[in-house]
C-alpha cells in the first residue's frame, strides 16, 4: 500500500467527519431555532391570557379570574426570564455561523482527495494541505458550541437516508449549463 493510499484514507475519514459536523450543526442550528419559536408563541399566548385576565377582573368579581390572571402573570415572568437567561436565537445563529466556517474546509478536504485520486499531488504537498486545514477545522471547532445526540442523529437520518448531501446526475444535469452535462446535450 502506497503512502498517497494511506493518507488518501485518513483525508476520506476527514471528510466524513467534517461532513458530519457541518450537518450535525445545521440540525442543531434548526432545533434552537424551533424551540425560539415556540417559546416565542408560548409567551404570546400566555401575555394574551394575562391580558384578558386583567381585562375581565376589571368588569368581573369572581376570585378565580384574579387567580387565573395571577398564575398567566406569573408563567409570562417565568417564561421572560427563561429567555432573558437563554438565547435559542443566538445559539441558534452560532451554529449556523459554525456549519458556514466548516462547509469551505469539507469542501476542500473534497478538492484534495480528488487531487489524490487523479495523482496531481505528491505525498508531501497531501500532507501539508491537510494538515491545514486540521489547523483550520481545530480553530472552528474550538469556537463552536456544543452539539447534542439528537442533533446528531438527525444529521445522520438527513445524510444516509435523506440523502440530504446527494445528488442524482439528473440533479446536477439541471444545475449546469447544458455543455457541462452528462445526462445528453453537449
Amino acid at each position: 500500500m502506497s503512502d498517497l493510499t494511506h493518507l488518501e484514507e485518513q483525508v476520506r475519514e476527514c471528510f466524513g467527519r467534517a461532513v458530519y459536523t457541518h450537518k450535525t450543526h445545521e440540525k442543531m442550528a434548526d432545533s434552537c431555532a424551533d424551540k425560539l419559536g415556540s417559546f416565542k408563541v408560548a409567551q404570546l399566548l400566555v401575555s394574551a391570557l394575562t391580558a384578558s385576565g386583567a381585562i375581565a377582573t376589571a368588569f368581573f368579581e369572581p376570585q378565580w379570574v384574579k387567580v387565573f390572571t395571577a398564575v398567566c402573570s406569573v408563567a409570562t415572568l417565568v417564561i421572560s426570564g427563561y429567555m432573558k437567561g437563554f438565547d435559542p436565537g443566538g445559539t441558534a445563529q452560532k451554529h449556523r455561523d459554525a456549519a458556514t466556517s466548516i462547509w469551505p474546509i469539507r469542501e476542500s478536504y473534497l478538492s484534495l482527495l480528488t487531487d489524490i485520486k487523479a495523482g496531481q499531488i505528491t505525498y508531501e504537498t497531501g500532507v501539508k494541505r491537510r494538515d491545514d486545514l486540521q489547523v483550520r477545522l481545530a480553530a472552528i471547532y474550538k469556537g463552536a458550541p456544543q452539539t447534542d445526540g439528537k442533533a446528531y442523529l438527525k444529521a445522520q437520518e438527513a445524510l444516509q437516508f435523506n440523502e440530504e448531501y446527494t445528488f442524482s446526475e439528473q440533479e446536477i444535469d439541471c444545475f449546469v449549463p447544458p455543455s457541462l452535462r452528462k445526462g445528453g446535450t453537449r
